[in-house]
């Protein structure tokens, strides 16, 4: 259930000046920090900022370039609180991945990426599982989707992948 919102959060994306920062906790953080290796490895800079740690000074981290993309299934993840704060503050577009629409997040957000709420795969619905995937699966649709707004080729993707089986695969002989 691709919306308008998402082509507007590529297109943010896509503008920023900066680095694009994404910040989740637990599982959310986790599907974070693979978004914004993703994102980096297709030459849209980025980085993943814990929230706790911006709560003890690494908000200085995000500027006024950067667009913020935030994950919580929920919404109300307490820890991402004065990230929100801190980018209406500097008029920083935050992009939300969540659940729950009336969430303070979803609320505080110039974009909002709404994933399917109460979906989980495990047998009690409560282990973050078919969120965190429906998650991952966004973000990289978003990547995608960036690659082809950039018209991103293999000549630019083997300059972020000068090893591994990745590099291998896209090295010429010279």
């Amino acid at each position: 259930s691709i919306s308008k919102s998402f082509r507007d959060a590529v297109l943010t994306l896509h503008q920023t000046k900066g680095k694009i920062v994404l910040s989740g906790i637990g599982n959310s953080g986790h599907i974070a920090k693979k978004i914004s290796s993703t994102l980096s490895s297709i030459g849209s800079p980025s980085f993943f900022i814990h929230p706790a740690e911006a709560n003890h000074g690494d908000l200085g981290m995000i500027s006024r370039n950067e667009s913020v993309v935030l994950i919580s299934n929920s919404g109300e993840t307490i820890e991402l609180f004065n990230i929100i704060l801190h980018c209406q503050k500097l008029k920083t577009p935050i992009i939300a991945i969540t659940g729950d629409k009336s969430s303070t997040l979803s609320k505080n957000s110039s974009i909002l990426l709404e994933i399917p709420k109460n979906v989980e795969a495990c047998p009690l619905k409560l282990a973050p599982t078919s969120s965190t995937t429906m998650s991952l699966v966004l973000g990289d649709a978003i990547a995608i989707s960036l690659m082809k707004q950039k018209r991103f080729l293999k000549s630019d993707f083997k300059k972020f992948h000068p090893s591994g089986n990745l590099g291998k695969r896209l090295k010429t002989v010279e």
